[in-house]
């Protein structure tokens, strides 16, 4: 089975060896995503919004590489820095997933830089 590694358009530069996302057998796999510019630059310090719609973004273009679109997400894996920041993420994950509710859950957990807020790993079918 052959694996399709995904490059969406202006990716920011990998924190680490790893590719924005994978492709195999119709499931398109998405690194957990972060508020990062295309630059290397932290979008939206301080502000969970900001960070989590740049995520969802980069989740989305990611997927759209692969030929599908966030319609296609059937889970995602949602790490908060801070639980208090959970009712403000979830405005702006209805805005993107709000008649097509994937799986998911969320749980509090460091993140790889004291400024990320939110990271988001999604898993997506785009069939065979």
């Amino acid at each position: 089975m052959p694996i399709e590694i995904l490059t969406p358009p202006n990716p920011p530069p990998p924190l680490a060896p790893y590719s924005s996302g994978t492709k195999a057998a119709g499931f398109i796999y998405t690194s957990g995503m972060l508020a990062i510019g295309p630059n290397g630059e932290t979008i939206g310090v301080g502000d969970v919004r900001a960070q989590t719609r740049a995520v969802i973004e980069a989740v989305k273009a990611t997927i759209e590489a692969g030929g599908g679109t966030l319609k296609n997400v059937m889970f995602n894996h949602i790490f908060l820095k801070d639980m208090s920041d959970y009712a403000a993420m979830n405005e702006v994950y209805k805005q993107y997933f709000n008649d097509h509710l994937p799986a998911r859950y969320c749980i509090q957990t460091p993140l790889v830089r004291p400024e990320f807020l939110v990271e988001i790993a999604s898993t997506a079918y785009v069939g065979a």
